[in-house]
């Protein structure tokens, strides 16, 4: 019978890792937290002092081993978080990272994020559906779920499988043709993920890093809603080709989404355009038209920034109802009207990625 892993016998494992001249091991040192256990998937963080960052992919590896050495273990991830030692000088979202030591990630030919102002737009359902849409155009495509505290891709795919690990990296899940990947295929759904910044910041990188991401075309990133800490990591560490806004038309979603769209522009990321989400909605039994949320507001809000209006898709029952069923409508229904529409907006985001030269952030002090 195999043995159950325990929160116990991962630090017990633990306690043999120690960085070189330390008196104590990370467990006893305080530099491990966020344990979690799932199904044989092991994930933790490990707090480091900044000053000791060259030694710090060795001290990961030799801590991953140590782990993955417990009967029943599947795999072991441990995310490195910066945050033992406060920096006396913080870095602004224009610093300029060292391309040196510190090369922009690029695990596709594209990169794009998916962004909101506020949630409960539908972002993720939209990144999902444009994500499957640029599929169709007979690309290889990856979507990256970067919402570490509330992680959507497991239910709007429909999938809990957890990922395999090989050669030190997790191997993204192939879900309706697309290589995915979320802290909540690693996570039980209703655990909360209680993580300080710093740790949200790693593992994000990490997910862009040590994924086993596959000659991918694009791969789209659904970010987490607002302008904070992930959004920011995503900026100044992914060579990103560009960004993809969405709003709902009512001026006070708009007002966020226009905060969005301005970090973006302040750390030289290209503006793909706007989506204006739930635009409209048709109503089944009479079939007349209702502007429950307004409309054409993203469409004047795309024209005064003066970037691309790359469409409108309707507040519609298939959408939801495909979404909670984790069967994406341009997946289950591609000659639906709304699916049509999402290809649409595919269609633009790649003749804009086409028409530009598809380079990282230049993020300059000032």
């Amino acid at each position: 019978m195999q043995s159950e892993i325990t929160s116990e016998k991962v630090r017990s494992a633990l306690r043999q890792v120690k960085f070189p001249h330390s008196k104590d091991n990370i467990v006893d040192d305080g530099d491990v937290s966020g344990i979690v256990i799932k199904d044989g998937h092991i994930g933790f963080s490990i707090e480091i002092d900044p000053a000791l960052a060259n030694q710090s992919d060795e001290l990961r590896r030799k801590a991953e081993d140590m782990v993955s050495s417990l009967s029943g273990v599947l795999s072991a991830t441990a995310i490195l978080t910066a945050h033992k030692t406060a920096s006396t000088s913080q870095p602004t979202p224009r610093s300029k990272p060292d391309s040196h030591r510190n090369p922009p990630l690029k695990p596709a030919k594209h990169v794009i994020a998916v962004a909101s102002g506020k949630g409960g737009v539908g972002k993720s359902t939209t990144a999902i559906n444009i994500a499957l849409a640029v599929k169709q155009m007979g690309l290889l495509v990856g979507i990256l779920d970067a919402d570490i505290y509330g992680p959507s891709l497991p239910r709007l795919l429909g999938t809990s499988r957890k990922p395999e690990y090989y050669d030190k990296k997790l191997v993204p899940l192939d879900v309706w043709g697309l290589q995915t990947m979320s802290i909540g295929f690693l996570v039980e759904p209703e655990s909360p993920t209680i993580w300080r910044g710093p740790m949200v910041m790693s593992a994000i990188e990490q997910m862009l890093r040590d994924v086993l991401w596959t000659d991918l075309d694009v791969l789209v990133i659904d970010l987490p809603p607002g302008t904070g800490d992930a959004q920011l990591t995503l900026c100044q560490r992914a060579s990103l080709s560009g960004a993809v806004i969405v709003s709902t038309p009512q001026d006070l979603a708009l007002i966020d989404a226009r905060k969005g769209l301005n970090m973006f522009r302040k750390v030289d990321v290209p503006i793909l355009g706007i989506i204006e989400n739930m635009s409209y909605f048709i109503c089944p039994d009479c079939g007349s038209r209702h502007d429950v949320f307004s409309t054409g507001g993203a469409e004047k809000e795309a024209a005064k920034l003066d970037v691309a209006f790359l469409g409108g898709i309707p507040l519609d029952m298939a959408i939801r109802q495909t979404s909670d069923a984790g069967e994406p409508i341009v997946a289950t229904q591609p000659e639906n009207p709304h699916s049509k529409a999402y290809s649409s907006i595919a269609q633009k985001i790649s003749d804009s990625l086409e028409s530009q030269k598809a380079e990282g952030p230049a993020i300059i002090i000032e």
